[in-house]
């Protein structure tokens, strides 16, 4: 166990989700790709000290008070968190019909998320030189106006340059953003500022508009950040980093499972689990290996963040 803490901050947005039939019984939740992976990192971090430090803008209403509470519940670290006036959360609604099938919708486009840069200056960037390590998304990128996707590129920008971790998970939402132009270009940007990619090979090759699978995979490649790691669904992850030894491509196997339930937050929790292991100095085959083991539990599992319970066997203190 560690003596001294890692601070990790994630930048991002959490909604409050309704799902049921419309204008039936409805059951309230919040959800949010950066708000997973901060949940699921602040447990398997918990031994070594991690802390995860939520960067959002939520309102001053009840639901905001609400949603602040159950991610300190949570081990969330919440004092990132920017209270808007007249803002509030995003919300969407998924509606189940009789098969199962799930449609989505969102409101989204005043949320307190989209204004969090609207400042001076942020509590996340001045405290620069605190973070270990910072992490975002596409949809962190997406959401935010073009002024504050600006302050956040010169964030990932100072904490390269002074070799903290810097983090981007691509998950790719083309409903977000005003044409694939725009997405392509703040993605490479990205790309260009982060020394760690986690790479969705899918909405890799959604976001370039290319025909097959094995086209997205073969674009990724070419990424420049030093860390890379592409998932390719039921393949084996593949991982570059400036640790590996041998070839300059090593793969990490995905666990079977003997059934799928719910692929809700299966990279959020990957990337957890990667970044868990990666902070405390193991090797990225390592830490892919055990993203991997996560992310194949949680997905048997009904639900964006499973019981800590079910997963507390793969968190075995270190020998």
């Amino acid at each position: 166990m560690r003596t001294s803490e890692i601070n990790v901050a994630l930048v991002g947005e959490c909604m409050l989700e309704l799902q049921g039939q419309a204008f039936g019984s409805m059951q309230q939740s919040f959800g949010g790709d950066t708000l997973n992976t901060a949940v699921y990192l602040a447990r398997c971090g918990a031994a070594d000290r991690i802390r995860c430090h939520y960067a959002t803008g939520l309102g001053e209403d009840g639901l905001s008070s609400g949603m602040l509470a159950r991610w300190a519940a949570a081990g969330i670290e919440t004092d990132l968190v920017r209270r808007i006036p007249g803002r509030m959360p995003g919300l969407y609604m998924i509606e189940v019909d009789a098969q199962g099938e799930r449609r989505f919708n969102y409101w989204r486009d005043s949320s307190a998320a989209k204004a969090y840069f609207d400042a001076g200056i942020t509590a996340l960037e001045q405290g620069l030189y605190r973070w270990d390590a910072l992490y975002l998304s596409g949809i962190s990128l997406a959401i935010l106006p073009p002024a504050g996707r600006r302050r956040l590129f010169m964030l990932m920008q100072a904490m390269r340059e002074r070799g903290a971790m810097v983090v981007f998970d691509n998950n790719y939402r083309p409903r977000l953003w005003r044409d694939a132009a725009e997405a392509q270009a703040a993605f490479n940007e990205a790309f260009e500022l982060a020394s760690i990619a986690l790479v969705t090979a899918d909405d890799h090759q959604l976001l370039l508009g290319l025909p097959t699978l094995a086209a997205g995979v073969a674009a990724a490649l070419e990424l420049a950040p030093p860390e890379l790691v592409i998932k390719r669904g039921r393949e084996a992850t593949l991982v570059r980093a400036p640790d590996a030894s041998g070839a300059a491509w090593q793969e990490a196997a995905t666990e079977p499972v003997p059934k799928v339930v719910d692929t809700t937050a299966a990279g959020d929790s990957f990337a957890a689990g990667y970044l868990s292991r990666r902070l405390v100095g193991a090797s990225a085959l390592d830490a892919a290996h055990f993203g991997n083991r996560l992310a194949a539990r949680v997905i048997q599992h009904r639900g964006a963040l499973i019981a800590p319970e079910l997963m507390a066997d793969l968190l075995v203190p270190p020998q």
